[in-house]
């Protein structure tokens, strides 16, 4: 299998992860300490892999307060990829989807696919549950993720981290060979 197009990839992509939770946004509002394990191992995966956290944002399970930190993040051009963590399952406050599905210049659903398929092997068929999603707006790549640390750090480690260059490079108009 050629890989030739691998070649030259961006080295050090800017990501910005953005964690939907009432239950966080509730005790920032309140002043109250929090703890964020899937916000850590996200940042630890992203800079272990020689890559930048710009910033970590908060925002309540909110269709318009995801929606508008995704897109102005995106057409302020402060990351190449946003990465959403929580609001992905059947529940009634899981919203990231329908806040950030109608955003989306392109959808990227194998993402979604491989990441259920991935998610099988570990938990079983609860992996139905999963809405996981990628996609793009304005040159920038937005992946929406469970919340679950085990979900974040599988998506990290064994797709986003390793195709994100790739996908990057495929985006600001390098084409294949």
């Amino acid at each position: 299998m050629d890989f030739s197009h691998h070649s030259d990839l961006p080295r050090n992509l800017r990501f910005l992860i953005l964690v939907t939770s009432d239950t966080i946004a509730t005790k920032i509002s309140k002043g109250e300490g929090f703890t964020d394990k899937s916000g850590d191992l996200a940042i630890e995966a992203i800079s272990g892999a020689n890559h930048t956290v710009v910033d970590r944002l908060y925002v309540p399970n909110d269709i318009s307060a995801i929606r508008g930190r995704v897109k102005d993040a995106a057409l302020n051009g402060v990351a190449d990829i946003i990465l959403i963590s929580g609001g992905t399952g059947p529940g009634p406050r899981d919203l990231t989807i329908e806040a950030v599905r109608p955003l989306f210049e392109k959808e990227l659903p194998g993402f979604g696919e491989l990441f259920r398929r991935m998610s099988y092997e570990n938990v079983g068929t609860s992996a139905i549950a999963s809405r996981a999603t990628a996609g793009i707006l304005n040159g920038v790549l937005i992946f929406a993720l469970p919340g679950s640390p085990d979900a974040v750090k599988l998506a990290l480690d064994k797709i986003i981290i390793p195709e994100s260059p790739h996908l990057v490079k495929m985006i600001r108009g390098h084409a294949h060979p």
